[in-house]
């Protein structure tokens, strides 16, 4: 199998990133985005994944900084838990910032969203009218319209052509900040003596330098 074809084979981990009183919505999504796990297009995790025994912290940070696609299920109580709000989102935005993960604001119920500091991204459902909203005619509209944004996010953002441009940009970043072993030979290695004497380039006379006469340069030039 080629390479290109490994990589739109290649599932893509979804981080739900929510409030413990938003579990009803997250369960309402999940089964919108299951389509595309059985294409093999996603994975899907959450908390309530964590085995008994599990050190919780731990393995919510192993997912936070594996998956490619966080999405911040937006409501008032997202926005007051310290949890979600002061390190699960921060953490989501500085990979987001580095290009390493696609963070998703969806938006559940009305809230006050827009100056936080995913306030700047492209929201769903459409037009970013919370899932609560009247103006869809039920919630299954509104969780259909964002599985198929996050759907286009898949076949836009992960694309194979994108890929290889962000590895290669990546390999040039590794390359760039590598020492190369032969700048340390260059500047740890001696000057050698000169071999001939400067006899031989008395021809070369700089032109700030003053002219001798031509009977010094003859008598300078030739060896004794």
């Amino acid at each position: 199998m080629q390479q290109s074809e490994t990589m739109v084979e290649k599932s893509r981990e979804i981080f739900f990133c929510y409030a413990r009183e938003d579990e009803e919505f997250r369960q309402s999504l999940e089964k919108q985005l299951r389509a595309l796990r059985r294409q093999g297009l996603i994975t899907l995790w959450h908390d309530r994944q964590i085995p008994p025994g599990t050190e919780w912290e731990g393995e919510i940070n192993r997912h936070l900084n594996s998956a490619q696609i966080i999405l911040l299920l937006v409501s008032p109580d997202f926005i007051d838990s310290d949890y979600c709000f002061g390190i699960e989102m921060r953490r989501a935005m500085e990979r987001h910032q580095r290009g390493e993960a696609r963070v998703i604001p969806v938006i559940l119920r009305p809230t006050l969203w827009q100056g936080a500091p995913f306030g700047k991204l492209q929201a769903l459902p459409t037009d970013a009218i919370p899932v609560t909203s009247k103006k869809w005619h039920n919630q299954d509209e509104a969780f259909f319209t964002i599985a198929e944004g996050i759907k286009k996010v898949i076949e836009d953002f992960f694309s194979p052509a994108r890929e290889n441009i962000l590895q290669s940009q990546q390999n040039m970043r590794d390359v760039s900040q590598s020492p190369s072993p032969q700048s340390f030979q260059q500047v740890s290695t001696p000057l050698a003596a000169p071999s001939q004497p400067f006899a031989q380039t008395s021809s070369v006379i700089s032109p700030s330098s003053p002219m001798k006469p031509s009977s010094e340069v003859a008598q300078w030039s030739e060896p004794k």
